[in-house]
């Protein structure tokens, strides 16, 4: 049931967000009507299918958009929050899912920047390291002060960023899927310090899609669907298959259903992938595997240890120093994309926004990019606009893109949408073999089994698939077998995904344990 319990005497909501609305010049309605509530000291988990409005009401209460109308109230003072400076200033701090870190800068830099203490006129380094340390132990969130941002894990990144609001005054922080990126263990981590805030009085709005976290960490949730709040509930009082069908509208399948794999012959082969980067780090150190014909050969890791450098290379959006990799026989090292889509290759980026769409342009033609030279859609020098229309058509209605119709630049999408546009072009083209790398990450449930249904048909149907993820679940749940990755090597190979538990995998994902050489190389079919 809804939480509808009024306000105890002794008890204070810290921010109330009145009737809030907020309709942008071209007419789309992001928030309608919107009350959102937060008690001081609990930790309330704000839910919603990509689109649905939650990161709009957020960037209103951290000062990165203005509402149209409603009111938002922060300890009982009604305030304008016109930029993030002035949230700041009210207590307000965010987290974003993509860190908002300076590589080349030590912890302790990144920790004081914007509020640097000064020694003549250079930083003071003392000082910032003193401030680091100090708000360190006082939170127990524990960083390496002189480390520099580029060599820290990913699970201290998050770690570095928490502390960062918390040393400018945050008492009401904003975590935008903090634990995207993170193991088992450093989740379990994260946990503990956001329960150790809690219980300092400190008060956590915690959006995330991953439901089992949800039920274990947070007091409350508000769910919202199309703009409008579908109701607050106590976290204990709803199961996850309730708050699926709230935010969807319907019931969703939480788990993968799929056949038995029957792997057949090797499509992609990668011997001895070698790559140093532009800092001299080994990022690849000889890596190797086959990924089969109907099978889904999964890659697991913590972020940076060499998965994106692999699918760089593989794409060829990047160079390696060393090593091979082929497509049924055919080299596509160093090869233009075009000539490796030929050969039956299709890639869902990691970075949809960046790799995977044009965003001002419409669905149409992000859907028909890879194939519009194509005869069947030209005569002559001119385009068959009929045959294009067609195919955008079947496409928008096969892949269940909700838009308003194929002219719609595919940038006004939400998130979930879009990614179905870049699945819709790289599934529909009839591949070989599919690199899909983080296929369903920052998109809500619906979209999310979407997409992990038509990984598992394509590969049942013959295709062969790469699939790299940092969500545990999904790639042990997806996987026919499994490479795990750490320091630029595989660290372990699993041929059967059906007995590996989140712990194990987190052990391999942190370099506490090593498969010996000849486990790994069972994922050569030599």
């Amino acid at each position: 049931m809804p939480d509808e319990k009024t306000v105890q005497p002794g008890e204070q909501y810290v921010v109330q967000m009145k009737a809030i609305t907020k309709v942008y010049p071209n007419g789309v309605a992001a928030n309608q009507g919107v009350d959102f509530n937060l008690r001081k000291g609990e930790i309330h988990a704000l839910m919603g299918e990509n689109g649905a409005g939650k990161s709009t009401l957020m960037k209103m209460l951290f000062g990165l958009e203005q509402p149209t109308s409603g009111e938002i109230i922060v300890n009982g003072e009604k305030l304008n929050l016109t930029s993030p400076s002035v949230a700041i200033s009210n207590g307000i701090g965010m987290v974003h899912q993509h860190f908002m870190l300076v590589p080349s800068l030590s912890v302790a830099e990144n920790m004081v920047l914007g509020m640097v203490p000064k020694k003549g006129l250079f930083i003071d380094q003392a000082k910032a390291i003193e401030i680091t340390r100090e708000n360190a132990e006082k939170y127990n969130l524990h960083v390496e002060p002189e480390a520099k941002v580029m060599d820290i894990p990913v699970g201290m990144k998050q770690k570095v960023e928490i502390l960062k609001a918390l040393v400018r005054g945050a008492k009401i922080l904003i975590l935008d899927e903090p634990t995207a990126v993170l193991t088992t263990q450093e989740t379990t981590e994260l946990f503990k310090e956001l329960l150790h805030l809690k219980e300092q009085g400190y008060t956590i709005v915690f959006i995330s899609h991953k439901l089992n976290e949800i039920m274990q960490i947070t007091d409350r949730l508000t769910i919202m669907r199309n703009g409008r709040s579908m109701g607050v509930y106590n976290t204990k009082d709803v199961t996850k298959e309730e708050i699926s069908r709230l935010m969807v509208g319907r019931d969703v399948v939480l788990t993968v259903q799929k056949d038995k794999a029957q792997p057949s012959d090797t499509v992609l082969r990668v011997r001895d992938l070698e790559y140093v980067n532009e800092w001299n780090k080994k990022m690849l150190d000889k890596i190797s595997f086959d990924v089969r014909k109907g099978e889904i050969l999964g890659i697991a890791g913590v972020e940076g240890n060499g998965q994106k450098e692999l699918v760089d290379m593989l794409f060829n959006f990047n160079t390696p120093n060393a090593g091979t990799a082929t497509v049924n026989g055919e080299n596509i090292l160093g090869l233009p994309q075009q000539k490796i889509r030929s050969l039956g290759v299709s890639l869902v980026p990691e970075d949809r926004m960046l790799y995977g769409i044009a965003s001002s342009a419409s669905i149409e033609e992000n859907v028909i990019s890879d194939r519009c030279a194509e005869k069947r859609f030209n005569v002559g020098p001119l385009f068959k606009m009929s045959a294009i229309h067609a195919e955008s058509d079947r496409l928008i209605q096969d892949y269940t893109v909700l838009c308003k119709s194929r002219k719609q630049a595919v940038g006004m999408l939400s998130g979930g949408n879009i990614q179905k546009v870049v699945v819709a072009r790289e599934f529909s083209n009839d591949p070989v073999l599919i690199l899909a790398d983080q296929p369903t990450r920052g998109i809500d449930v619906g979209a999310t089994e979407f997409i992990r249904k038509k990984l598992v048909d394509l590969s049942r149907s013959g295709v062969a698939v790469l699939l790299i993820s940092a969500d545990l679940n999904e790639v042990m749940e997806l996987s026919d077998s499994l490479i795990v990755m750490h320091n630029g090597h595989i660290a372990a190979y699993f041929e059967d995904t059906s007995a590996l538990s989140d712990e194990v995998m987190g052990e391999y994902m942190l370099g506490l344990k090593q498969q010996t050489e000849e486990e790994v190389r069972r994922v050569c079919h030599d």
